[in-house]
């Protein structure tokens, strides 16, 4: 098998086994998850995925470890746009902490899904429409420029979500108390609950970021194994990223700008190839990183008035 199969296999079982474990051992009751354990497990996570990159740079190069590397700070900075999203989808509906921890993981495990299916799809077309790549650069630079002049909604009805209105039209729903329960039976008749409701938000919410952060991935590589494996690391890291920043997600205001110029950079990058302009994998996480750093050191120095 090539290097790449074994690396695959890997990944797939740390995957597989973190996630048995989370559900199965460490989150088996509905608790509120605390800052230290957050801080912990997003510890955990980066630390995970920075020696996946290198495992990657050892046994495939170094460019191929920098596109890693830079698609998963891409789609990690994607991801707080992502649970700021949730946290609204949360507060809206009134959902009590401790239920927090359940509807975060089943979303991501539909996403781990969603994602796979997307990338795989957009690898078939891109090796037999490579023009599609300009497509998406122009999906990048457009959601570039709309998100730097975008400003957060605090207040959005979402009982007005069309995939909610659908839900509703065929399939039951109970106002009982879900206690943690994805449905329950009443008089003989099984129910639909609020927590499957906010799952069910929480995965088409994913799935729009998801045209986002696909064609942003597909402009730094093109290489399915790296695509995949940097999309994953960053998701399974959103759960307790959102524990520990859903208090201080306001301060980082700046963060959505500087989102904005790596994908107005990335999605240049595709029309780059165009004029023969070669932009390498060293440059391109330079940038991405660069703008992570100053988005952050702007949002501190500069906090947002209230």
């Amino acid at each position: 098998m090539e290097i790449q199969t074994y690396l695959f296999i890997a990944f797939a079982f740390i995957i597989t086994i973190f996630l048995v474990a989370d559900l199965g051992y460490f989150n088996r009751r509905a608790h509120k998850v605390d800052m230290k354990s957050a801080l912990l497990q997003s510890i955990f996570w980066v630390a995970v995925s920075l020696a996946f990159a290198v495992l990657i740079l050892i046994y495939m190069g170094e460019d191929l470890a920098l596109q890693f590397l830079s698609a998963y700070v891409t789609e990690k900075m994607l991801s707080v746009d992502n649970l700021f999203v949730i946290l609204l989808i949360f507060n809206f509906f009134k959902l009590d902490e401790k239920y927090h921890h359940r509807a975060l993981f089943w979303g991501i495990l539909g996403a781990i899904v969603f994602r796979g299916i997307f990338i795989t799809a957009g690898s078939l077309i891109v090796s037999q429409f490579h023009w599609v790549l300009y497509i998406f650069g122009v999906i990048l630079i457009y959601t570039g420029f709309k998100l730097f002049e975008e400003k957060k909604e605090e207040h959005i009805n979402f009982h007005e979500n069309k995939v909610l209105k659908f839900a509703h039209k065929y399939l039951s729903f109970t106002n009982s108390p879900h206690e943690g329960k994805f449905m329950l039976r009443e008089n003989g008749k099984w129910h639909f609950t609020l927590l499957f409701m906010i799952v069910l938000l929480v995965e088409t919410t994913d799935i729009v970021f998801a045209v986002d952060s696909i064609p942003a991935a597909f402009a730094i590589t093109q290489n399915p194994f790296i695509l995949y494996t940097s999309n994953i690391f960053a998701v399974m890291g959103l759960r307790a990223l959102f524990f520990l920043i859903e208090n201080v997600m306001h301060r980082f205001h700046h963060l959505q700008k500087g989102l904005s110029l790596i994908l107005i950079f990335i999605g240049g990058k595709m029309f780059a190839g165009i004029f023969h302009i070669e932009i390498s994998s060293f440059v391109s996480f330079a940038i991405v990183m660069s703008a992570l750093v100053l988005s952050l050191v702007l949002s501190i120095y500069f906090p947002k008035k209230i």
